[in-house]
């Protein structure tokens, strides 16, 4: 199971590695189209609005009750329980998405109230910035539907999941951001305001998605009739599951987007700077830390409900340790490259036109990368309730980092604007973390082991020389007066570089492979 746990981690995290590319350059297409400024504002945060409810309740509280769940109902009524559950799920969550997706489409303008308020303001009382809450709430019955069809996307994913099949929905993504690609250079000059064909290919994307997981469905004879059972004892049970879990895994999420909403009252450009700030540190988080909690889960549910206390630690000791690995140098080498990969990746078009906006952003990639690993142990500490259906503790535990973070808020964003928002977020997904892993620890489920603490020593040491390798290489070849081939053949020679170094050192210091490829 080790070996065949850390071969379908890695698929994941390739499959993941070519959306996260993809993603990148949907982002450098954005910048390139749209900039930093009001258009990239509306857009970003239109586009944000039902990615925030997906990961909320379709990937967050959703996935976390249902996977759990559903591989109780595999292990105990077998395929024929499978497939009665999935349409019972199919179709209660359909319809409930259904009724939303309507109101929040012919309500687009109560939604934009309600997310983006400074917007609303200036809107009411006449101000200059009042047509981004008028563009906002337009291109929001685009958006909006993309939540019907991904969290579809979702529920079919995790059922592909439980058999194994995680290369599919981690590839799934990939046609959102070609569909987003392919509309920004076909329909941009088709719109008076550019951003809508963005809009659009978030909606065809969606569906596309959809579309490309039912022959997978099919293979796997899951493919059913969606029905309506909203009373049956297995939803039932998911929709008891589900409300807290909303506060557990997707806090993070509910922290990034009040960020947002607080930065509709900041300098135009702070919902932006922020945006392609997240997007740097949603690459090595969706490459790794997601990666693994999508494999674990339904690995530890098993573990639940075969009752073997033991190998569920190892388990989850195993997850940690390779966030751990992977996550601490990608910190550390988000800092020292966020200047170089900004400029590479969004340093031309409407971005460098309507000011430089490299410097803003890169402070933003430094405030949300101290959270990074946070954000990553997140990611395997939450499954750990979820495997044994107790969605209470995070869901506490979700609040209470909320509530920091609303504090963090108020006493940072007065001081640093936009950063101090990104700072707070940080925090408070820290604190998450240490509350997760305590309670953990006091419910006797899981201890962290001598092993992964003095392999996290040895990663944090590997890390920081890293660092001041790579800090020192730049003095010796400056990439800012560089062409942009010239500081793309830079940027991929210090990533080889950090990599070799970072590796070696682990090496040096003791590190073995086996170490990360096995569980015990």
């Amino acid at each position: 199971m080790a070996k065949g746990l850390f071969r379908s981690g890695m698929v994941v995290s390739l499959m993941t590695f070519i959306s996260r590319i993809l993603g990148l350059v949907r982002d450098a297409v954005t910048a390139h189209l749209l900039g930093a400024g009001a258009a990239a504002d509306i857009f970003l945060f239109a586009n944000k609005i039902p990615n925030f409810l997906r990961r909320l309740f379709a990937e967050g509280a959703f996935a976390q009750a249902f996977v759990p769940v559903l591989t109780e109902v595999k292990e105990k009524d077998g395929d024929n329980g499978v497939r009665v559950f999935v349409a019972q799920a199919a179709g209660t969550l359909g319809t409930v998405l259904l009724i939303v997706t309507i109101l929040g489409v012919l309500g687009s303008g109560v939604v934009a109230a309600i997310f983006a308020p400074g917007w609303y303001n200036e809107y009411v009382s006449g101000g200059a910035e009042g047509f981004k809450y008028e563009l906002f709430s337009q291109m929001l019955k685009l958006t909006f539907p993309y939540l019907f069809f991904v969290s579809l996307v979702a529920l079919s994913g995790a059922v592909l999941n439980v058999y194994n099949q995680f290369s599919v929905a981690a590839f799934t993504p990939v046609l959102l951001n070609i569909s987003i690609i392919g509309c920004a250079y076909y329909f941009h000059d088709k719109f008076e305001f550019g951003a809508f064909a963005m809009a659009l290919g978030v909606f065809i994307g969606g569906l596309v998605q959809l579309l490309f997981q039912l022959p997978f469905l099919r293979k796997n004879n899951v493919l059913v009739k969606p029905t309506f059972a909203w009373r049956d004892k297995n939803v039932k049970k998911v929709r008891t599951l589900m409300l807290p879990a909303m506060f557990g895994v997707s806090v993070s999420q509910i922290n990034l987007l009040l960020d947002t909403v607080i930065a509709s009252f900041l300098v135009t450009g702070s919902v932006a700077w922020l945006y392609y700030s997240d997007r740097l540190i949603e690459f090595p988080l969706g490459l790794f830390g997601i990666g693994i909690a999508t494999v674990i889960l339904p690995t530890l549910s098993k573990l639940h409900v075969n009752d073997d206390p033991k190998q569920f630690q190892a388990t989850v000791d195993w997850g940690v340790r390779f966030v751990v690995w992977l996550g601490i140098p990608a910190c550390f080498g988000l800092i020292v490259l966020a200047p170089l990969i900004i400029n590479v990746l969004f340093g031309h078009g409407e971005f460098m036109a309507s000011g430089n906006h490299i410097e803003k952003v890169a402070m933003g990639v430094t405030a949300y990368a101290f959270g990074l690993l946070s954000f990553m142990l997140i990611k395997v500490l939450a499954p750990a309730f979820y495997a044994k259906q107790n969605t209470k503790t995070p869901a506490k535990i979700g609040v209470a980092a909320m509530v920091l973070n609303m504090v963090f808020n108020l006493i940072l964003a007065p001081m640093f604007g936009y950063l101090g928002l990104a700072l707070a977020t940080s925090l408070s997904a820290t604190c998450n973390a240490i509350l997760l892993y305590y309670f953990l620890h006091k419910q006797g489920v899981y201890g962290v082991s001598k092993t992964t603490v003095w392999f996290f020593v040895k990663c944090l040491i590997a890390s920081i020389l890293m660092f001041l390798a790579v800090y020192q290489l730049q003095h010796y070849f400056p990439w800012q007066q560089q062409g942009f081939m010239q500081q793309v053949a830079l940027l991929s020679g210090f990533i080889v570089v950090a990599a070799v170094v970072y590796f070696l050192l682990l090496v040096l210091m003791g590190v073995r492979f086996r170490q990360i490829k096995n569980i015990n």
